[in-house]
């Protein structure tokens, strides 16, 4: 195979129309490399060889797309380019992280190394693999590797404990969340599991659903009952189920259980996306119960 013939393998020219298909979607396999480049650009002419060099040296770990700035505007105004050579990565369907100029190859390998995955990230890939085809133990096998290799990563911990949870262990994804950093739950996808396995510990060990709900025929201001069948409903994502019990909470006494009502819908909000119909809902009757 020629030296041209195993670059074209690792490297591709991109259009506005094929942007969204080559890059964003393909970024969510392997890194994305984009160089926006003209032809009357000097300083792209020195740069791309030695982007297509490193594109082949590494045979497939991350992918280079290149883009004629000039004869595609619409991708080049959507990501601001300016100047060029600029050089854009895309991870998981998202901008990483860019440099403009024509780099040395030193910093350019540099720039590369930070953006390719580590071997724990790619057992968490393959987990999420085995997750979606439903294979549970296979799952929690391949995190449970990552995380001998990264004990310390928030997205493997992560990754880990909404396995567990999925292959019916909410007290070892509990064990699990309580490894991970103090600022982890910044990350909006993480403190989305932290809830969704608080919510099942919660639930766990509880009197059943039938128990709860005629408890409540008989006593309706019993509201611990009601939050228990909240936690309940939440853990089987029976969101609405859940938000109106909470919020008869809320109606019956504001200050129970240090205003519990009202701060459990607020998670369940943020379990649901924050927004929706049924969270805009709630949230005005909340609104209304509060006043």
């Amino acid at each position: 195979m020629s030296t041209e013939t195993a670059m074209l393998k690792f490297s591709l020219d991109v259009t506005d129309a094929s942007f969204q298909q080559e890059v964003i979607e393909a970024s969510k396999s392997v890194p994305v490399l984009v160089d926006f480049w003209a032809p009357w650009c000097g300083p792209c002419r020195v740069l791309k060889p030695v982007l297509e060099k490193l594109a082949e040296q590494h045979q497939g770990k991350f992918r280079l797309a290149k883009l004629n700035s000039d004869d595609n505007p619409e991708v080049s105004r959507l990501y601001g380019i300016r100047s060029i050579p600029n050089v854009k990565a895309f991870v998981d369907g998202q901008l990483a992280d860019e440099f403009m100029g024509a780099l040395p190859e030193s910093q350019v390998r540099v720039f590369i190394d930070r953006l390719l995955p580590s071997p724990a990230d790619l057992l968490r890939r393959a987990a999420q693999t085995s997750l979606a085809a439903g294979d549970h133990g296979a799952a929690l096998k391949t995190l449970l590797q990552a995380q001998m290799l990264a004990p310390k990563d928030d997205a493997v911990l992560a990754d880990l404990a909404a396995a567990q949870l999925a292959a019916g262990e909410p007290e070892n994804a509990r064990v699990t969340i309580g490894l991970l950093s103090p600022l982890a739950e910044q990350d909006e996808r993480i403190a989305t599991v932290v809830a969704k396995v608080k919510f099942a510990a919660s639930a766990a060990g509880g009197d059943s659903m039938d128990a709860l709900q005629a408890r409540l025929q008989a006593q309706p201001a019993d509201l611990d009952s009601r939050l228990q069948l909240a936690n309940q409903h939440v853990a089987r994502q029976e969101y609405e189920h859940a938000l109106e019990q909470l919020l008869e909470i809320v109606r019956r006494d504001r200050g129970y259980g240090d205003d519990i009502g009202r701060k459990t819908m607020l998670s369940v909000f943020n379990l649901m996306g924050r927004d929706g119909d049924l969270v805009r809902r709630y949230r005005q009757q909340l609104a209304a119960a509060m006043n």
